[in-house]
């Protein structure tokens, strides 16, 4: 079924509202003109969904929550996945590093049930982010602990020391600096240009009781000003969970996340009768509408991508992109039909990601 954008947001809440139980998808359109928007999925708990990444994340996850694991411990073994992985560039071990070369992590976690939350930014020498935020969330009467802080609370507390600046990453890191500067006294090193990630991992999960939990690590914007943290660490934009409506979380550009308080604002939405996907789409919406004029091409749309992931306490789930990147996909694993590669509801098609 297709409809306008206005419609879609105005209307398509009350109908996945009225879907208690099954699968079942309702197909929109994000513009004025009918694009295609993904799908209002209801899906029956437990039911995890993460960034594309994430596929055994998220399989972890709902095998965690049916043998009886919290939420909150599943989904953060779940992205431990990734934070182990060197292939991933984005995320933990083999993250790519700041500008000085050095791997800096950020990550936060909320458990629905005691409300609490726990986050670290800019942590080095330490893997699993998400587990030290965990840490802080259990072992402390604080929220955010950052830089040289964070790190010695995880070591005091028996986290490895690791060098997480792999040989692989480090000679990316190497090509970068190389090509700053034309004119500079390093040759540059390779042909292939570095390349640039924003990347990340959230991942949301829901018991079957009804329980939510949230989390999302990263090693951040590569290259970037030593010391930056970007939206993963921060409660309410990185990743957030309320166990009476629902949690979500992002991947993409931070900064343009931090402005609008993009988690929370996605689980608001929810609250006041959004389907998840619906609720994603319109948080990309005020995305656009705070972007600054630098960031946007002549036809007033983002030169960057962004995406929200959200789960409702019911067991409904969708995901919302800036733009239709074809290739781009979200994960997504229930009970029922496992782990999967889902497609996002997005607000601009592929060809109009602005090339100048």
């Amino acid at each position: 079924m297709t409809i306008s954008r206005r419609d879609f947001l105005g209307g398509a809440a009350a109908t996945a509202v009225g879907l208690a139980t099954g699968t079942a998808a309702v197909t929109a359109g994000a513009q004025e003109e009918g694009r295609p928007a993904g799908s209002v999925t209801v899906g029956t708990r437990p039911v995890a969904i993460a960034s594309g990444n994430g596929l055994k994340a998220v399989e972890l996850a709902i095998q965690g929550v049916q043998r009886g694991e919290d939420p909150l411990d599943a989904a953060v073994a779940g992205v431990e996945i990734q934070e182990r992985d060197p292939e991933d560039h984005s995320v933990g071990l083999g993250g790519l590093p700041n500008a000085d070369g050095v791997v800096q992590l950020d990550a936060s976690c909320m458990h629905g049930p005691s409300r609490r939350a726990g986050a670290v930014g800019a942590l080095e020498d330490i893997v699993t982010a998400a587990r030290v935020a965990k840490a802080v969330l259990e072992r402390t009467d604080h929220i955010f602990l950052v830089g040289e802080g964070a790190r010695r609370f995880a070591l005091d507390l028996g986290f490895e020391k690791t060098e997480l600046l792999t040989p692989e990453a480090r000679q990316i890191w190497l090509r970068w600096r190389s090509r700053l500067n034309p004119d500079d006294n390093w040759l540059d090193v390779g042909e292939e240009e570095a390349p640039f990630t924003t990347g990340t991992i959230n991942l949301n999960v829901v018991s079957s009781a009804g329980d939510l939990a949230s989390v999302t690590t990263t090693s951040g914007l590569s290259w970037k000003i030593p010391g930056r943290v970007g939206d993963s660490p921060l409660i309410g934009a990185g990743q957030y969970c309320d166990n009476e409506v629902g949690a979500a979380g992002s991947t993409g550009r931070g900064e343009a996340n931090i402005k609008v308080c993009g988690a929370f604002l996605t689980v608001e939405h929810m609250r006041a009768g959004a389907s998840p996907e619906e609720a994603c789409l319109r948080t990309l919406e005020r995305v656009v509408d705070m972007t600054e004029p630098r960031l946007k091409d002549a036809l007033g749309h983002p030169r960057f991508q962004l995406s929200y992931y959200a789960v409702a306490k019911d067991g409904r789930y969708g995901a919302a992109a800036l733009y239709d990147m074809k290739d781009r996909h979200f994960a997504v694993a229930d009970a029922v039909s496992g782990a999967r590669h889902e497609s996002f509801a997005y607000l601009f098609r592929e060809d109009e990601w602005p090339r100048t």
